[in-house]
């Protein structure tokens, strides 16, 4: 017998890590892993092409392109960075998923202290996700669609509500019925990943400059960009000199008051008469400390705008965490023993495990193991990294190319449709209102589905967690959990209409990002926790990905806490 054999198991008994409150495991068999062909290729894509359509989501349409309009592409490296941060935790996730075919909450409740006392901890940390901002957001694209023009959000505030109401509600009935939820949500991704991604790549192609794509392309690797407050005349002669043009308007801008002595929007002081509020530029902070020069005075009124974009970049907060649920529902791995979670209506005849299946580490297991293991890499990498980073890259083209440099949405409502006007005016007579259509028609595509995903992610996280944890609920028949789902379905439903009754679109945002980036970091170390203490030692991430993975926490802690701080009015 090999070494990992006998130093493994010796029996067919499952190994019991972590706490005891959860049941042991059952053992079976590791599946071989699919292979790739032409006939089978689309079946094979799977937690990659769900997700990456789930995370073109309110980061990518909403505050990618408000940042881009005002800084340009040059703070994109912090959208780049969270993405980036997501892929090795999305492969980690999916490591235990592949092992135990348990999601990755599972697997927290699994470590000591023990459920119980993680339940609070993620029930304070989950709490961003209830606030539906997406639906608000997507209102404004139904109302547009349906007049054909921009609503006036003034006189149209409640009608906006309630289509934000109304999408909302509608954005639940893939979760209803159809079967498996995860295959009905595939179909919706698929469509709209062709349409909202077809359209921007022909806008791009057509409209675009290479100017603004080398600008876009830079922006991801700009490291230590800040947005700054200053004017244009760095050496102040009075003139202006190459260089200093930064938004490329011809004009020698000053700084120019953003808000009034109430705090509100002040559009109408513009010193220099370019139309635009001047003052907002974007200097290196590396660069400051090599050339020696005095910190600038930086922007601390757009923290929370960059803070939401590196929160719900991606998946953001725990948004992730489905991958490891979805890579369960594929059959991946050991989630080929489990099961899946049906929908209430045409799903009688599918079921899920109360407890996970893992399977014996030997040596002639291992070669498969690692054949899985890069099936999910795989995912990843050709799947949900490039569909995040077009994402972000071409909506924050619209906006680089088509509006003024410095641009400043100054009413939330119209987050949605800032760049369909400006689009339609360079397209022209002939073919400007279609392309005004498609833009305002693929902001809702981009906000109205992705209240789907983000619903059922948060969803299934706690379904799962009671399904395994709550002992009266382990007593169920497994096709029941169906109604747990529905049951708490119902309270999200009823929360997400309270709050879209209640407040406006951008305090719904600013509020989720706020938990978001908190939750992030946490959840992304306390996975390492789990897979370096509860896989097989066999198994467990190499030295590389767990430093990787503790940096992309500290990211999202570094990024919550200078958020949190700025709103709050310490500095």
């Amino acid at each position: 017998m090999s070494e990992i054999t006998s130093n493994t198991h010796h029996s067919s008994t499952a190994p019991y890590p972590g706490s005891h409150d959860i049941p042991r495991w059952n053992i079976g068999e590791l599946p071989e892993p699919p292979r790739f062909t032409s006939k089978n290729w689309f079946a094979l894509l799977g937690p990659g092409l769900l997700m990456g359509a789930g995370a073109i989501g309110g980061g990518e349409w909403l505050m990618g392109p408000m940042v881009t309009a005002k800084f340009g592409g040059g703070l994109l490296y912090l959208a780049a960075l969270a993405i980036f941060a997501q892929v090795i935790y999305n492969i980690e996730i999916s490591r235990y998923a592949l092992y135990s075919g348990e999601p990755i909450f599972t697997g927290k409740f699994r470590t000591l202290p023990g459920p119980i006392f993680w339940v609070w901890i993620y029930i304070l940390l989950d709490f961003g996700v209830f606030f539906p901002y997406l639906a608000s957001n997507a209102a404004v694209p139904v109302v547009t669609l349906w007049r054909g023009a921009i609503p006036d959000p003034t006189t149209d505030e409640l009608l906006l509500r309630g289509v934000g109401i109304s999408i909302f509600l509608l954005a639940m009935v893939p979760l209803v019925i159809g079967g498996k939820i995860y295959h009905i949500l595939k179909i919706l991704s698929t469509f709209k990943l062709v349409v909202v991604l077809g359209f921007l790549l022909l806008v791009a192609l057509l409209y675009s400059h290479s100017d603004t794509w080398r600008e876009i392309g830079r922006g991801f690797f700009q490291l230590g960009n800040i947005p700054v407050i200053r004017g244009e005349d760095r050496n102040d002669n009075g003139i202006l000199d190459p260089g200093e043009d930064w938004d490329k308007d011809g004009h020698l801008d000053v700084v120019e008051k953003d808000l009034n002595d109430d705090g509100q929007l002040n559009p109408g002081e513009d010193l220099d008469h370019d139309g635009t509020r001047d003052g907002s530029s974007l200097d290196n902070a590396f660069l400051v400390l090599l050339e020696g020069r005095a910190w600038p005075r930086v922007d601390l009124s757009v923290m929370g705008l960059l803070a939401a974009m590196v929160a719900i970049a991606g998946g953001g907060g725990l948004g992730n965490t489905p991958i490891s649920n979805y890579t369960r529902d594929q059959g991946w791995g050991m989630g080929a023993h489990v099961g899946a979670i049906p929908s209430i209506i045409g799903g009688r005849n599918i079921k899920l495990s109360h407890v996970g299946t893992v399977f014996l580490v030997t040596d002639e297991i291992l070669p498969r193991w690692r054949r899985w293991y890069r099936h999910v890499v795989r995912d990843q990498l050709a799947v949900w990294l490039p569909a995040c980073l077009l994402g972000v890259a071409l909506p924050s083209m619209l906006s680089v190319e088509f509006l003024k440099r410095g641009y400043a949405v100054d009413n939330e409502w119209l987050a949605a449709v800032m760049t369909a006007d400006a689009l339609r005016d360079r397209v022209g007579t002939m073919w400007g209102k279609p392309f005004w259509w498609m833009t305002i028609f693929c902001g809702f595509l981009v906000l109205g589905p992705s209240c789907s995903y983000a619903a059922d992610g948060s969803i299934r996280r706690w379904v799962d967690i009671i399904w395994t944890t709550v002992r009266p609920i382990r007593q169920l028949n497994p096709h029941s959990i169906r109604y747990l789902y529905f049951a708490i379905l119902a309270f999200y439903v009823a929360f997400g209409v309270v709050m879209l009754s209640l407040r406006r679109p951008e305090s719904l945002l600013l509020m989720a990002a706020l938990f978001m980036n908190f939750a992030m970091g946490f959840s992304m170390w306390h996975a390492l926790w789990v897979n370096c203490t509860i896989l097989p030692p066999q198994l467990r991430p190499g030295w590389f990905l767990r430093i990787a993975l503790f940096l992309a926490g500290l990211f999202y802690w570094i990024i919550g806490t200078i958020s949190t701080i700025t709103q709050l009015g310490v500095f």
